[in-house]
């Protein structure tokens, strides 16, 4: 048999070219759109620029390009001034200080009046009023200025046989009697 050559043609079955088309008759390939944009050089020729544009109108445009025309020294000042210095703390005010000064708050008087008088007050005001009241209750106990803290101090301190002890809490029992009753 015959030794054949292959050939490049894919015959029948191969790939189809697309036929020729004249220059002429060939759409224009769409690339970068020309006059978009900024022309080259266009900041280091503003002379020229300025009578290239009639819609500037005499006024000078300015390149938004351009930074800021300021000198900027180069030197170090001769009078360098002062660094900042951080404001004195005040004092810590004592606890005494400070329930006075929550005692005469003005909207915590005028809110404590609106409930004498039996109105009643938002959720914003009541919540205000009891954290102030609570921090008033904190301080008055750690001054030893509430009564409940009085009467342990001297509870403590007064019973020293166990005759007082015994009377005490026969006592006690007279007052629950007394409290079962009142119902």
């Amino acid at each position: 048999m015959a030794r054949s050559k292959k050939t490049r043609k894919g015959g029948e079955n191969g790939p189809k070219h697309a036929p020729r088309v004249k220059k002429a008759d060939r759409n224009q390939v769409e690339g970068k759109k020309k006059g978009n944009g900024r022309q080259s050089g266009s900041r280091h020729n503003e002379a020229l620029l300025k009578t290239q544009s009639p819609k500037s109108g005499g006024a000078e445009r300015n390149d938004p390009r351009h930074g800021s025309k300021k000198p900027v020294a180069l030197t170090l000042p001769s009078n360098i001034a002062e660094p900042l210095k951080p404001k004195a703390k005040q004092p810590k005010l004592t606890d005494e200080q400070k329930l006075l000064k929550l005692e005469e708050d003005p909207r915590l008087n005028k809110l404590l009046d609106m409930l004498e008088l039996g109105s009643t007050l938002n959720d914003n005001d009541q919540k205000w009023l009891d954290q102030q009241l609570d921090k008033i209750e904190v301080l008055m106990q750690k001054l030893g200025l509430t009564e409940g803290s009085a009467q342990s101090e001297s509870e403590q301190q007064s019973p020293v046989s166990d005759d007082e002890l015994f009377n005490r809490f026969e006592s006690g029992a007279d007052l629950l009697n007394m409290y079962k009753n009142k119902d």
